[in-house]
């Protein structure tokens, strides 16, 4: 219950965008919903005057439109008759619909009768607004599809009747394909009619009007059920046992709150019914559901239909624990250091990053992280949830990006190259430890799983570390970028698994480390380096200390006799230019100890080694071109 809670405190801090619709890119739009509304595409828009009589229509493309909803609408399916109280299709709001060859499967139970009368009560009741007045007293004349046809919004064929499909034959003489025809709907019949009123007192559009919405809210809150004790607020407040769908998309039909099965096991011997189970009041479900849409379209990241989402209640921007350094810091709007020496100033930016968004408030906010996902069409759960102190969310995710951390120059993408020295985003580290073809459904998998070792400071699980340096440990199987993207990442997963036994390993070289593993790596390094020195810069084929890599990490001292030997002639290619990585090859085999110096698979800190080393050489390299 504490996540709907918290989305039902997230509603009521943000009632000022309540009804206000944003656009997201060029084609998405999200809107944080008045209670009893949903959204609905509509395909024809209907303008009213104030007298109550048709001004004008038009089609229209992709609409979505803010509709006024009951309980029963929200769940109609079948031939269930549960009119929209005011926008709704063509069966609905058209009292001619049958004369234009609408079909009605029950002659006694007529749509229109039920909208219409509806729709009366509301114009007529205390509540009801001069625009709403103006729509019941037009569509009461029940002539909507003549005025359509007459306007050339509908198109009638030869028998006078509604146009089920486009005919070509018809183009010529209607001079064109009609608009309603590329509108979205399945038909004419099936098309979704929206109401405006030209009223020269209230300019808003009627499904962007706040006095329509409060209108509406007020008077649907008299025809709510019994009242019942409320599980969230813990108070008696009209209660609810339908909930809503459309959580993620308009075609979501996912619940995360449903109790229809009276004839399965969900009530067998436990309870008689579902609010014995639970109480949720119906303002704490439109108000939580409506949150979480509106959360979800705004800033939720969804893959493969699980949405991760990270929210804080004052509605202050808050970091994502699924975010690398970079996106860390352009979030805060600081600026980017290109090229970290040691890592350092970078992690220090990265501190002050995660520092800005601290607040001096006068209470504590709170930081909410949410995983959902549904197993079926109708079935959806919450996978994972957190709610933190901000200041304690904050703590954790600076803790993971200083130990997590290593130094990355990689691609993101085909434009852009970033080096940065901080923990890489859970996306790429699900492409690090399973390939860059790896299925949505794997990447959303290892993703959730690794929100708890940000969040809860819970150990790296260990076959994700082992699947990444074993992919790492075989370059060979990969393109060289790829390689190094996935070399970079491994290595700072090792970081954070030795970081957890207590054992601290950085970026810079440790000369002085007597570690087996961490000394092959550093004679990998030196081989690759002194190659790559006589191959010269035209020459992209693989080193092989990078051909046999793999075969190292397994037998390392049967492997480095082989690498050895083949390294002579690219020494004897070189000359004295080889002379300080041959005596550096010579000066880390001194450092072993003679009974390490066998062919026991190397741990993870080989990688760690070969990283290091290869840095300082090539970085050594740049400061010293002659040598």
């Amino acid at each position: 219950m504490s996540w709907l809670l918290q989305l039902h405190q997230t509603y009521d801090d943000n009632l000022d965008q309540v009804g206000k619709t944003v656009k997201k890119g060029e084609d998405r739009e999200y809107t944080l919903l008045p209670i009893s509304h949903t959204t609905q595409n509509a395909h024809i828009e209907v303008t009213i005057d104030e007298d109550g009589d048709f001004l004008r229509a038009k089609a229209l493309t992709k609409a979505s439109t803010v509709i006024p909803c009951t309980e029963e609408a929200a769940s109609r399916s079948g031939s269930k008759i549960a009119p929209y109280p005011l926008h709704d299709k063509l069966s609905y709001v058209a009292g001619d619909f049958v004369k234009y060859g609408g079909e009605i499967k029950n002659q006694d139970d007529v749509p229109f009768d039920t909208y219409i009368k509806n729709l009366a009560e509301w114009a007529n009741s205390p509540y009801g607004t001069e625009k709403v007045k103006c729509i019941y007293t037009y569509l009461k004349k029940g002539r909507l599809i003549e005025d359509l046809v007459s306007e050339e919004v509908l198109v009638l064929d030869k028998n006078q009747q509604l146009l089920e499909k486009w005919d070509k034959s018809y183009e010529e003489q209607l001079g064109g394909k009609p608009a309603i025809f590329s509108s979205g709907a399945t038909d004419q019949y099936s098309a979704f009619v929206r109401f405006n009123v030209f009223h020269p007192e209230s300019i808003d559009d009627v499904w962007k009007d706040k006095q329509m919405f409060d209108s509406f809210i007020a008077f649907y809150n008299e025809k709510l059920g019994e009242e019942d004790i409320c599980f969230v607020k813990g108070e008696r407040l009209p209660s609810t046992e339908r909930h809503a769908n459309k959580i993620r998309h308009a075609a979501d039909k996912a619940k995360l709150i449903s109790a229809n099965d009276n004839t399965g096991f969900t009530f067998r011997g436990r309870f008689k019914t579902s609010k014995e189970a639970v109480g949720i009041s119906y303002e704490v479900s439109q108000k939580a559901h409506n949150a979480l849409k509106w959360l979800i379209h705004r800033q939720g990241k969804t893959i493969d239909e699980r949405v991760f989402l990270v929210w804080s209640n004052d509605n202050s921007p808050v970091p994502n624990p699924d975010d690398d350094a970079v996106d860390m810091m352009r979030h805060s709007n600081r600026e980017l250091e290109r090229d970290p020496e040691t890592g350092q100033l970078f992690a220090k930016e990265v501190t002050k990053a995660i520092g800005g968004y601290r607040s001096d408030l006068k209470y504590q906010p709170e930081v909410n992280i949410l995983v959902l996902d549904s197993a079926t069409t109708g079935r959806m759960a919450v996978l994972y949830y957190r709610n933190l102190n901000k200041e304690l969310y904050l703590d954790r995710l600076e803790e993971w990006h200083q130990f997590c951390a290593w130094e990355h120059r990689y691609k993101r993408d085909e434009k852009e190259f970033i080096s940065f020295f901080g923990a890489p985003a859970t996306k790429d580290i699900a492409f690090a430890a399973y390939g860059p073809r790896a299925s949505d459904k794997v990447v959303k998998g290892l993703m959730e799983r690794m929100l708890p070792c940000i969040v809860d400071k819970r150990p790296i699980p260990k076959d994700i570390v082992k699947s990444a340096f074993h992919r790492a440990s075989n370059p060979v199987a990969m393109e060289r970028w790829e390689w190094e993207k996935t070399l970079s990442i491994t290595c700072a997963l090792i970081r954070k698994m030795f970081i957890e036994k207590k054992e601290e390993w950085g970026v810079a070289l440790d000369q002085h480390s007597k570690d087996r593993s961490y000394l092959f790596g550093r004679l990998l390094a030196v081989a690759d380096v002194l190659e790559r020195g006589a191959l010269g810069k035209d020459e992209t084929r693989a080193t092989n200390a990078i051909r046999y890599m793999n075969s190292f990490a397994k037998n390392p001292s049967r492997t480095w006799k082989t690498i050895q030997e083949s390294l002579q002639p690219y020494q004897a290619k070189l000359g004295t230019k080889s002379t300080y990585l041959s005596k550096l090859i010579d000066e880390i085999s001194d450092q072993f100890d003679i009974d390490d110096f066998n062919n026991t698979p190397l741990t993870e800190k080989y990688l760690l080694g070969f990283y290091s080393q290869r840095r300082e050489l090539y970085k050594k390299k740049e400061e010293e071109p002659n040598q």
